[in-house]
């Protein structure tokens, strides 16, 4: 059986990318008119599912920054 390779070179442009793609997968797959099926033959709630805690993951490894100094005004 091969081996998985674990070391991935991605950019932050490719993982926004791949960021971009899931969400707008997830917005078709939940607009029920558009597609009925998920992907690779897992049903469209298994597929929501499993982009959804895929984006959670991506989110939770972002590092978020805010000046050490003054006033954090977000947004």
């Amino acid at each position: 059986m091969p081996n998985f390779n674990d070391m991935f070179e991605l950019t932050v442009a490719d993982v926004d990318l791949i960021e971009t793609a899931l969400q707008r997968t997830q917005e078709a797959l939940a607009d029920e008119t558009q597609l009925t099926q998920g992907i690779a033959g897992h049903s469209r709630e298994d597929t929501l599912r499993q982009i959804h805690d895929l984006l959670g993951r991506l989110h939770n490894q972002k590092i978020f920054y805010k000046p050490k100094d003054g006033i954090y005004v977000s947004g």
